[in-house]
């Protein structure tokens, strides 16, 4: 097994993307994840992907946050926080040096749709699709696969500021 320092480093942006529950009997806010309808073994995710060469972390994540789930108009309201995560677990012989941003969207939005990822990193020349959906915040979080729910008490903190 190699050892932590010689595994490559990918950067990797997240998005958590909130906005204002506008239908039923929900209010407050709420928080937009995903599901891999073709791997359910991809769990619950939010919004992420790798950064590109020279791209900043408000770059990427602008840019996978679009990708991901096709929505426009969102806008960063601040970094939550940056952590190294060891993706060997996951099958992947690399760490993650992982940036957690907060972004809001102010366009409306179904409570559920799908989306393709066209051309991803992981898998280029491909079209992957993600069923995405609203969850309110706090108590309606799924469990969330690899440490993507890590900053989810600073966005909390962030909307209650």
């Amino acid at each position: 097994m190699m050892s932590c320092s010689s595994l490559p480093i990918r950067r990797k942006a997240f998005a958590y993307i909130t906005s204002r529950a506008t239908s039923g009997t929900t209010s407050g806010h709420r928080l937009l994840v995903f599901s891999h309808p073709l791997s359910p073994e991809a769990g619950i995710q939010v919004p992420a992907g790798t950064m590109d060469d020279g791209e900043t972390p408000e770059e990427a994540v602008l840019r996978e946050a679009g990708e991901e789930t096709g929505l426009p108009d969102l806008t960063i309201v601040r970094m939550l926080g940056r952590h190294t995560f060891d993706a060997r677990p996951f099958g992947r012989d690399e760490l993650h040096d992982r940036w957690f941003f907060h972004l809001t969207c102010a366009a409306p939005t179904p409570d559920r749709w799908m989306h393709n990822e066209d051309d991803p990193f992981d898998a280029p020349g491909k079209s992957i699709p993600f069923e995405l959906f609203w969850v309110p915040l706090p108590d309606g979080v799924p469990a969330l696969i690899a440490d993507h729910a890590r900053f989810l008490p600073e966005l909390l903190d962030s909307l209650d500021a």
